[in-house]
Order: structure tokens, then sequence, then C-alpha cells
């Protein structure tokens, strides 16, 4: 079996990393981690594209901001989130889908959430406070994490089985159940030690 680095880059040391998955699957602090270890700007599509009271921009806007958010820093980016425009895959070096199960990531979402309500920690964006209601309702993050579960594992699944690592792709599936969120860190940490 070759052996696979943890990212594969531009070949000239840039990396271009977006990082999928399902609500609370853990995007957001995998790829704060990457960036800190590779040095570029750590962007959340959440905080770049939800304004006050859940508003969201234009899709051309959307567009634009990712494009602008992209562009900051020629050694690369890491961009954590789901956005059904392909701008960003089709700029990336590194497709990173991590894909837990649901009764392992859901007990997360659930205490976050519950963080966010008492206001202990800060929301996904700016002026997008949660509320109870909200929360324990269709329109909730709960509901749309549990709802969404499917939907993500066969939309990431088919475009792992046409861009692969394995197939020559960009694109790689961690499930931190199977232990290979943690393998992935390790070969990660030796790939940057190398360099």
């Amino acid at each position: 079996m070759m052996n696979i680095p943890s990212l594969l880059g531009d070949g000239k040391g840039n990396y271009r990393v977006h990082v999928v998955g399902n609500s609370g699957t853990g995007k957001s602090t995998v790829s704060a981690y990457i960036a800190t270890k590779l040095n570029v700007p750590h962007i959340s599509l959440d905080a770049l594209l939800w304004g006050p009271g859940w508003t969201t921009p234009s899709d051309d806007e959307c567009k634009e901001r990712i494009i602008a958010a992209m562009a900051q820093d020629p050694r690369g980016w890491v961009i954590d989130g789901n956005h059904r425009d392909t701008v960003i895959s089709e700029h990336a070096t590194d497709v990173i889908w991590l894909d837990p199960p649901l009764w392992l990531y859901l007990p997360r979402i659930l205490w976050r959430t519950f963080l966010r309500l008492l206001n202990i920690i800060p929301s996904c964006a700016e002026g997008c406070k949660e509320t109870w209601g909200e929360v324990l309702s269709t329109k909730g993050i709960i509901w749309y994490c549990i709802s969404q579960h499917g939907y993500r594992k066969q939309k990431y699944g088919e475009m792992l089985a046409r861009t692969s690592i394995a197939k020559g792709g960009k694109m790689r599936r961690l499930n931190e159940w199977d232990g290979d969120l943690t393998i992935w860190k390790a070969g990660l940490e030796e790939m940057l030690r190398a360099h």
C-alpha cells in the first residue's frame, strides 16, 4: 500500500484545506488545529456567511466573500463548513470529510448548544443568537443535525467515491470513532516535522 501524506498540498509547500461534515462533527476544532499547524488562516464559513439575525447574503455575495477570504494568504487556508457552491473544493488541495457516527457527535452538539444558550461560549457568528424555542423546534440546530446526517453521509460519500485520495483525488474521510482522526493527526505532525 502506498504511503499517502496527511495533506497533499500543491507540491510547493502551500495547503488549501476544506473540512466538511455535518453540524457538530468537529469541523471548526479540526480546522483550527490544522490552520495553527500550517500557520495559515482558519476561515469559518459560519462566521463568514451568517449575518445578524441569521440572515444570509445572496449566492453571488457568498461566492465573492469566499473568494476574497481564500485570497488573503498565498500560503493557503483552512476553511470549515459546507457550501453548495463548489468554488472551495475546486481550489482546495485537500478535502477532509469528518464522518463520525451520529451517536458520537450528537451529545457534543447538545452540549455546545446548551453553552451557547447560557452565553458561556459565543454563537457561530456575530449576531446569531440561539433561543430555547428555536433550539427545540424543527428550525433549530439539533433537528438540523439529526435530519442532515443521512444527507451529508450520502453527498460526501458520493464525492469521496469520485475524488478519493486512494484513487488519485484529494478527498479523505476521517471517522473519529475508528481512530482515523488520531492517526491522521499523528501523521500530520510527522509530516510537518520532516519539512
